[in-house]
């Protein structure tokens, strides 16, 4: 079971994809927050920004199917702290917002350092949000309403962005570095030996092929 467990672990984590990743803007709805994280795990999105203006982590639901477990989940008070972080990151940030200058979402480059911002379920992206995007995105709606739940828009802005860089070939070999691998495979394989050890400022012992370590 553990070695099985070790080699998912590592081929999940062998497609993540340090460049890209999404900013949810005040998202206040369990469900859909959890259904986001769903789907960045699938796109192999491996860390997350949260907007969250009362502080603290948001809550979950059944509808992440434990998601949130895999997903690195930082949350910022200020649309400005965030920006920050993801600028210092190199991201190009495309803001889901439907505004005069907004392009189909199928024709920007997601190849490229990228996070797509996502406003909430009322107000959709703030003012101050839209204005520090690099690009506007829309997805064309050919029916009477105007827009998707900020949840399915998600998912499918996502899957275009995995199938550009699958077409790149950006899923082939490991993009993140080694030592995160390692840390990362710990953690999730061991999740309470690791908090105990970080808790001591203990290195984490060596995993072998199978996925265990000398106790």
């Amino acid at each position: 079971m553990t070695e099985r467990r070790y080699q998912r672990i590592q081929d999940v984590l062998s497609k993540r994809q340090p460049d890209f990743s999404i900013m949810a803007e005040d998202v206040y709805k369990p469900h859909n927050l959890s259904a986001m994280l769903r789907t960045c795990d699938a796109v192999g999105i491996g860390e997350v920004y949260a907007i969250n203006p009362t502080g603290g982590i948001p809550t979950y639901n059944d509808t992440s199917g434990s998601a949130e477990k895999w997903i690195n989940l930082t949350v910022f008070k200020t649309l400005s702290e965030a920006h920050e972080r993801v600028k210092a990151r190199g991201m190009q940030i495309f803001a889901a917002h439907l505004s005069e200058e907004a392009v189909d979402y199928r024709d920007v480059d997601y190849s490229l350092p990228t996070c797509v911002l996502f406003g909430n379920e009322k107000r959709g992206v703030t003012d101050e949000a839209a204005e520090l995007a690099d690009k506007h995105i829309i997805i064309p709606m050919l029916g009477m309403v105007q827009s998707l739940n900020v949840s399915v828009a998600t998912a499918v802005i996502l899957f275009e962005a995995q199938r550009q860089r699958r077409d790149k070939g950006m899923y082939k070999t490991a993009r993140l570095d080694p030592e995160v691998i390692k840390k990362q495979t710990f953690e999730w394989l061991y999740p309470k030996e690791a908090a105990l050890l970080a808790y001591d400022e203990k290195a984490y012992p060596e995993l072998n092929e199978e996925g265990l370590y000398k106790k």
